[in-house]
């Protein structure tokens, strides 16, 4: 809600030759080449991890179901279609589990580049009236976008080692943006034409990740799939939760 208005103010800002920054919507063509890129990125993934981790998890699971020794009379009757069916749910299950695996692994990468940036700009302030409304602004923030996180890791089923990791990255990028920011607050100027020009570019960059996953991966995956389509009353729910958490998020984009 905040990210792309901070980088329209960032790279049109007064303080950049008016050549080219105002003269070209760098912020809207940034955000736009970062959604086409993240979808690149999104669909190579599961192309090369597809084969690989699909097959693999089908074959063995579907050779130690086919032979176990209480089916085997079965499976030499009805095998061909018994283990055929087994084969195709655990290839759809074996898609959907590295999909979610992406989904998160792309969603921590918007939300690290995303959380620099804010506690870089966080930790170069000097006026206390804006730290104290952004910290708790801040606050919540992490805790929907951890939320958020959260659910993905979990829908992906990613194993301790990997959980750890997002989870160190989730909680340590803030804070490393802030002390960063306070370490070179009295060499850093956030009205320089460089410090704009990165923020404003970074701030495009995550906005666009954040937009392509909040509306492609996250939100469009869940309100099309089976669960959703197959109730109105829980469509209507999972409606007006977005409309509450869109509102929410608006409301502290006042003070972010």
């Amino acid at each position: 809600m905040h990210v792309m208005p901070d980088s329209f103010e960032d790279l049109t800002s007064e303080c950049l030759p008016e050549r080219p920054w105002r003269k070209f919507p760098f912020t809207t063509f940034i955000a736009m080449l970062s959604a086409v890129f993240t979808l690149v990125i999104d669909s190579c993934c599961v192309s090369c991890f597809k084969k690989k981790f699909v097959a693999a998890a089908a074959t063995n699971a579907n050779a130690s179901t086919c032979l176990e020794a209480g089916e085997r009379k079965e499976v030499q009757l009805f095998g061909h279609s018994h283990c055929a069916g087994h084969g195709h749910d655990l290839h759809a299950d074996a898609e959907q589990l590295l999909r979610y695996r992406v989904v998160a692994q792309v969603l921590e990468v918007g939300i690290v580049v995303h959380s620099v940036v804010t506690g870089l700009s966080m930790g170069a302030s000097m006026n206390p009236c804006t730290i104290k409304p952004l910290i708790a602004a801040l606050c919540f923030h992490q805790m929907f976008e951890g939320m958020g996180l959260g659910g993905c890791i979990l829908q992906g089923e990613c194993g301790m080692k990997v959980k750890a990791i997002m989870v160190f990255f989730f909680s340590t990028t803030t804070p490393f943006g802030i002390a960063l920011g306070i370490a070179l607050s009295n060499v850093y100027s956030d009205r320089s034409s460089e410090s704009l020009i990165v923020e404003g570019i970074l701030n495009a960059v995550s906005a666009g990740l954040l937009n392509y996953m909040a509306l492609v991966e996250l939100l469009a995956s869940d309100f099309m799939g089976p669960k959703l389509q197959g109730s109105k009353k829980m469509m209507a729910l999972a409606f007006l939760a977005v409309l509450l958490g869109a509102g929410g998020m608006s409301v502290m984009a006042i003070w972010a």
